[in-house]
């Protein structure tokens, strides 16, 4: 055999050998769940809940750094309503909600020529506990039954002028007069405490709405007499400054915490659901919008992260449902 021959077929053995060598490094990179993904890019635009935010921010980031690094994942916190309205206009691809879409808004989307199901997708994320917190120095109100906190916050209940005193409530607590807190009607926390909690009786007039959740923390700890209430995640990033009020629901007082939110443990009565909506006609057009949407309902994101956000995660078997939905869409 020629020497350029023998040459010949040892270069070939060794391209064999390499490509050998490469299929087996993919097959294991395969068995250990690290072969990489196709490359994305692109923007994913999300707005909504405050009250999510914390939870969906986490799961961008997340995302952003382990997934996909080309995409461009931005969450803001509008509030419900107003997250809403930017997604009924096309604005926005998800929307965050601390309640559910109302029919109204159905409607508005039905006129855009939006249908529930098969243009939009809603997913339940998680677990909420809405939080009723007072000042750290307040001693007295640590345990309060659940129809004193929706009697102390309806209007003309206690006082006409709506100026009711701690002592209104129970006559051994303080004299002083109730600084009541909450989120405006922008957020859909707002209206779960108005709609669910108040059943629809207009809240106090004193009470000081507010946009940010941050503002409503500094405000409670920096004030003795006052009561706010929002959802547990924030409480649970400011256990510090904050003390949670324990609800009896009839049964005896009973905390916020991860072990006891959810719709048949103990604190059932004040647990909500909290949801995104995605518009399906964006992710079908759009790989890294139905990407993202995919990566939220995995096993690393919402079922994961919930806990870490104040959240209580909901059954595995609804995120598989929804990560089969998803699966499907071409």
């Amino acid at each position: 055999m020629k020497l350029r021959s023998i040459k010949g077929l040892f270069s070939l053995a060794v391209v064999m050998i390499l490509a050998l060598s490469f299929a087996a490094c993919e097959k294991k990179n395969d068995d250990e769940g690290n072969t990489d993904q196709t490359k994305l890019e692109g923007d994913v635009i999300i707005d909504g809940s405050g009250t999510v935010f914390p939870l969906m921010a986490n799961i961008a980031e997340e995302y952003m750094i382990n997934e996909q690094k080309d995409v461009n994942v931005q969450v803001s916190r509008a509030g419900s309503s107003a997250g809403f309205k930017k997604f009924i206009e096309g604005e926005t691809d998800f929307s965050n909600a601390s309640r559910k879409i109302k029919d109204t808004e159905v409607s508005q989307l039905e006129e855009k020529g939006l249908e529930m199901g098969a243009d939009i997708m809603e997913f339940k994320l998680a677990y909420d506990g809405l939080t009723m917190v007072i000042n750290k120095d307040n001693t007295w109100a640590q345990e309060m039954k659940k129809e004193e906190i929706v009697d102390m916050y309806v209007s003309g209940k206690y006082k006409a002028d709506d100026k009711v005193l701690w002592s209104d409530i129970r006559s051994d607590w303080p004299a002083e007069e109730i600084k009541f807190y909450g989120p405006n009607e922008n957020h859909g926390t707002y209206e779960f405490f108005f709609e669910k909690i108040l059943d629809e009786q207009p809240i106090v007039a004193t009470a000081n709405l507010q946009q940010e959740y941050s503002t409503l923390v500094d405000l409670v700890s920096n004030d003795k007499y006052a009561i706010a209430f929002f959802g547990y995640g924030y409480y649970a990033s400011n256990t510090g400054k904050l003390t949670a009020v324990k609800v009896d629901f009839g049964s005896g007082p009973v905390g916020p915490s991860l072990d006891t939110i959810g719709e048949d443990l103990d604190y059932a009565g004040f647990t909500r659901l909290v949801y995104t909506y995605l518009n399906l006609n964006y992710a079908k057009d759009k790989p890294q919008i139905l990407d993202y949407a995919k990566y939220v309902v995995s096993d690393k994101g919402a079922k994961r992260l919930a806990g870490d956000n104040g959240f209580a995660p909901l059954p595995d078997a609804q995120y598989a449902d929804y990560l089969k939905e998803l699966e499907a869409i071409k």
